[in-house]
């Protein structure tokens, strides 16, 4: 009782088809595989090969830490 049969399907797609039609049907089925096909090369064109860089920590005063080394003065001298 909680399957359907062949038949019952049937039935459905001949209401279905009466009530829209075929023309209707084609119309909508042609929407929906172009729909899904834009999402497919959304989805595509959105990713790329390399990775993003992360992002950069911003600090906005110096600490006066003694256990801080200032990395940019190290490299320069």
């Amino acid at each position: 009782m909680g399957s359907f049969s062949i038949w019952h399907w049937l039935i459905v797609l001949v209401v279905v088809i009466a009530i829209f039609g075929t023309k209707k049907l084609r119309n909508v089925g042609s929407d929906l595989g172009a729909a899904v096909k834009g999402f497919k090369d959304g989805m595509k064109d959105g990713s790329s090969d390399t990775p993003a860089a992360p992002p950069q920590q911003v600090t906005a005063s110096k600490v006066g830490d003694p256990n801080t080394v200032d990395v940019d003065a190290k490299t320069k001298s």
